[in-house]
């Protein structure tokens, strides 16, 4: 189990650009135990993916399944199936991060009487002890960043989807992020990753996709992707797959 994405395309209107591909024919797999990670410059499309995986999109065309749930069909399903977090943290700023935390797992009905420990579980995790209880407009950028990853882990859910999770927090806190990725990997949930730090992709992702201008350009192991362009990094893979595309379209 985990997700299929099959032909998916997102079509936006611009005043400027008219009518174009936010993503075009986009299709990939992710399964239990296993780290897709997404890779692309700005503006590629893969934010436009990660809300249409999660529902908070429509596509134009295309289908996902996740868990075996139609997203277009069971929104409501794949929604208890997955957790989503992105740069964006979105925190109730009124709250503590412990009120938000509570807030969500209630919202997905997670037992009441493991509630508690949860919580304070995941505050351990991501060192978030020391503000668990302070209202969210009172943290730092990288302590919202926390509060976010850990709201979508709350309920305990069998697909993350991150959008970059590590986007404005420290070298330290990020290495705690890629521990708990790889953790819950090996508890075999299946996790869509984000990011734009190569090295981070390296570390984490077992099957890594490229994708610019919406088209999923290149797909596989980072020893395919070795293979498939004749270099060793994975920085340099990236830059020859979306410098290659960007020449081809001039």
């Amino acid at each position: 189990m985990g997700i299929e994405v099959n032909g998916l395309s997102r079509i936006f209107h611009d005043a400027k650009r008219g009518e174009f591909f936010a993503v075009n024919n986009v299709s990939f797999s992710c399964n239990s135990g296993e780290v897709f990670g997404l890779l692309g410059p700005n503006g590629a499309g893969k934010t436009t993916t990660l809300q249409m995986i999660s529902t908070l999109v429509k596509p134009t065309s295309g289908t996902i399944k996740v868990n075996g749930h139609d997203s277009a069909k069971e929104p409501l399903a794949v929604r208890k199936q997955i957790g989503f977090t992105s740069s964006d943290t979105g925190l109730y700023e009124r709250l503590t991060a412990r009120e938000i935390l509570t807030y969500f797992a209630r919202l997905h009905k997670f037992p009441e009487s493991q509630l508690a420990g949860r919580i304070d579980d995941l505050a351990g995790k991501l060192n978030m002890t020391d503000f668990i209880d302070t209202r969210s407009h009172k943290l730092s950028t990288g302590m919202k960043q926390k509060v976010s990853l850990a709201r979508a882990m709350v309920h305990d859910p069998p697909i993350l989807i991150l959008d970059e999770p590590t986007s404005g927090l420290d070298v330290i806190t990020s290495q705690t992020v890629h521990e708990i990725v790889q953790d819950l990997r090996n508890q075999g949930k299946c996790i869509v990753f984000s990011t734009h730090i190569m090295n981070e992709a390296e570390k984490l992702c077992d099957r890594i996709g490229i994708i610019y201008d919406g088209i999923l350009h290149a797909i596989g192991p980072l020893e395919e992707l070795q293979g498939l362009t004749g270099h060793k990094n994975l920085e340099d893979i990236f830059l020859d797959v979306v410098q290659g595309k960007a020449s081809a379209e001039r």
